[in-house]
């Protein structure tokens, strides 16, 4: 599955992977793969230098599925009482669209796979 905005997500990942670098400054695992993603990625280092800070808690995500094409889904994160450092992401796709009705053919495929084989007759 992809991004059909691929630019606009990447965009709004390093805002938020920069928005966890101002509330953890000293944490050496968030350092080490910022210097990483910098060292072997062009993209992120112009995204990086451009010191967006971002925090999502919702909106619409374009994706294209190669089975379905593309969906278009609503998602909320919600925080976590007592714990900042998690979230509880959810998606939906409007009632009556083509991406439920895309959603509803990808989780039937998914209800084929997973079902017992019937037993009948031998």
């Amino acid at each position: 599955m992809l991004f059909a905005d691929w630019e606009s997500k990447a965009s709004d990942v390093v805002g938020n992977l920069r928005l966890d670098a101002g509330l953890h400054p000293d944490d050496p695992l968030l350092v080490a793969l910022v210097g990483e993603l910098s060292a072997h990625s062009e993209g992120f280092r112009a995204r990086w230098a451009a010191h967006h800070v971002k925090r999502k808690s919702h909106g619409t995500v374009r994706l294209v599925h190669p089975l379905v094409g593309e969906l278009a889904l609503r998602y909320e994160n919600f925080s976590l009482p007592g714990d900042e450092e998690q979230s509880l992401s959810t998606y939906h796709a409007e009632p009556g669209s083509a991406s439920e009705e895309a959603l509803r053919l990808l989780a039937s495929w998914g209800a084929d796979a997973a079902a017992p084989a019937a037993s009948g007759p031998r």
